[in-house]
C-alpha cells in the first residue's frame, strides 16, 4: 500500500504541475486507475491510499471486481470497448461508459436504460488517429454520431475521449489531444448548453476530456484532459499481474 500511496502522489503532484502551467483550477482533473488484469486485493489498498475512480477494460473482470469490492464507494468506469451483447452488464452498475462509438450500441444502452428508468453517462470516443486497430468514431463523423444520439433519451453524453496513437516522445501525442479539445469546443458550439425544443442542448454536454494514460498524461492535462486513465504508472508492470 506504501508503494501505491507514493505512485498516486506522484501522479496527483504532475497532475497539479500541469494544470498551473496550463492556467487551470488545482483540482480539476480526476484520476482514473485502471486495473486491468489487477487482483481486487490490490485494488482495495490503491483505495486504502486515495484513489477514488477506478476504470477497467473487460466487463466480465469489472464486474467480478465490483462484487469483490462492493463494500467501497468505489466510482467504476468502462475504459475499454463495448459490445452490445454485454451492455445488459452495464447499465446502471457503471458511473462512466468511455467508449460509446456507434449509434447501434448506444441504441442499445437508450433502450435498457429506459427499461431501468436510468439514463447512462457516456463519453463519445474518437479515433483521432485514424487507426484501424481502434475503436472510436472519425472526427468527421462525430457531429452527425451526436445529432442521431441527441434524441435518446437513456443517454447522456458528458464529453469526448481518445486514445492516440503510441508515441516514445510524448509531446508527440500533444497534437491529437489539442485536436479533441477543438472538437469539443465545436459541438459545445452546435449544441448549446440548456435544454432547447429537442433536448440536445440538455443531453449533450462537453464536460469531460478523457485522454492521456501513463506515458503522456501530463501533456493531455496541458491540453484540456479532465479525466486521465492511469495503469502502469499507478499499479507497476502490467506483467506483474497478468493472469
Amino acid at each position: 500500500m506504501e508503494a501505491l500511496r507514493r505512485r498516486l502522489e506522484a501522479i496527483t503532484e504532475r497532475v497539479e504541475d500541469a494544470l498551473a502551467r496550463a492556467g487551470r483550477p488545482p483540482g480539476s482533473v480526476t484520476i482514473v486507475g485502471v486495473s486491468k488484469t489487477v487482483p481486487a486485493e490490490v485494488v482495495e489498498a490503491a483505495f486504502a491510499a486515495g484513489l477514488r475512480h477506478v476504470g477497467e477494460n473487460r466487463v466480465q473482470e469489472g464486474r467480478e471486481k465490483q462484487a469483490a469490492l462492493a463494500h467501497l464507494p468505489i466510482t467504476w468506469h468502462l475504459v475499454g470497448h463495448l459490445q452490445r451483447n454485454k451492455v445488459r452488464y452495464v447499465v446502471g452498475s457503471w458511473a462512466l461508459i468511455h467508449s460509446l462509438d456507434r449509434l447501434a450500441l448506444a441504441e442499445e444502452i437508450d433502450r435498457r436504460a429506459r427499461r431501468a428508468g436510468i439514463v447512462v453517462d457516456c463519453l463519445v470516443q474518437v479515433n483521432i488517429g485514424g487507426e484501424a486497430t481502434k475503436s472510436g468514431v472519425a472526427p468527421e463523423g462525430l457531429m452527425a454520431l451526436l445529432e442521431s444520439l441527441a434524441p435518446l433519451e437513456g443517454i447522456r453524453v458528458r464529453g469526448l475521449m481518445t486514445i492516440p496513437p503510441p508515441a516514445e516522445d510524448p509531446e508527440r501525442t500533444r497534437p491529437y489531444f489539442a485536436r479533441l479539445r477543438e472538437l469539443a469546443e465545436q459541438v459545445s458550439r452546435a449544441f448549446p448548453a440548456g435544454p432547447d425544443a429537442s433536448g440536445a442542448g440538455a443531453r449533450i454536454r462537453m464536460e469531460h476530456l478523457s485522454m492521456g494514460m501513463s506515458a503522456d498524461y501530463p501533456v493531455a492535462v496541458e491540453e484540456g484532459a479532465t479525466i486521465i486513465r492511469v495503469g502502469e504508472a499507478l499499479f507497476g508492470p502490467r506483467s506483474a499481474w497478468k493472469r
